[in-house]
């Protein structure tokens, strides 16, 4: 997660959508000032910074309790406002409305068959993983990224959901409007040797997998438009 008070810009980072490569290239833009979470495992080039503190949070408590939700207590007490995937939400509550709306806000998101899939290899390289696709889509684990940019009504919070399948275009085109300068490539390609079959989604999933899926993330469907 990044705010770039330079730039008037502030990054939301989702799941399994290449923004840990995005969040290494944008914060080496970024002036000491910046907002950058830290990454795990760290990636070279990439500084975390001002990502600690404390803000008020009376409001904040307020809106969690009725989730019977304590994150908000949690972050405070450990002094921890940003975190490496904060939701436009609480990342709105913490910078203030007055800059959230000031700002440009974007994050990515992906179509959710390859996400899945992407998401699944992602968890067969770490502790605990599943013993096969049908094993890991059983679990419902899944990589639901609207909540992190979407309120609990389901409205879009951020200025742009820029798209995983033309990323590159999206995103320096954004750079662009906003004055950034880049060089016109991510430059890395973190995180990116989990999946080692690259057959097309469409070759994976049995119909029945993939009517899961469609049920599953059916609201980042129906506000993205993605088809199988």
């Amino acid at each position: 997660m990044i705010i770039s008070h330079k730039y008037r810009f502030i990054f939301i980072k989702t799941r399994k959508t290449a923004g840990t490569s995005v969040e290494v290239m944008l914060s080496s833009l970024c002036d000491e000032d910046d907002v950058c979470t830290p990454i795990y495992p760290p990636e070279l080039g990439h500084v975390a910074r001002h990502y600690r503190g404390r803000w008020p949070v009376r409001d904040e408590l307020a809106r969690q309790r009725k989730k019977l939700n304590l994150k908000s207590a949690t972050d405070w007490l450990k002094g921890r406002p940003y975190r490496n995937h904060s939701s436009a939400e609480d990342v709105m509550s913490r910078v203030g409305r007055s800059t959230w709306h000031a700002y440009t806000t974007f994050c990515i998101d992906r179509n959710p068959w390859d996400k899945t899939l992407s998401h699944f290899h992602m968890c067969k390289q770490r502790s605990n993983p599943p013993g096969s696709f049908t094993d890991y889509l059983s679990s419902k684990d899944f990589c639901l990224n609207y909540p992190q940019y979407c309120d609990e009504h389901g409205k879009i919070l951020v200025d742009r959901v820029l798209r995983y399948e033309d990323l590159e275009q999206g995103l320096f085109s954004l750079l662009d409007e906003l004055g950034v300068p880049h060089a016109g490539t991510l430059g890395i390609r973190a995180k990116g040797a989990y999946r080692k079959d690259r057959r097309h989604y469409r070759d994976v999933y049995s119909d029945k997998q993939r009517k899961l899926i469609e049920h599953a993330f059916e609201p980042e469907i129906a506000l993205l438009g993605y088809q199988f």
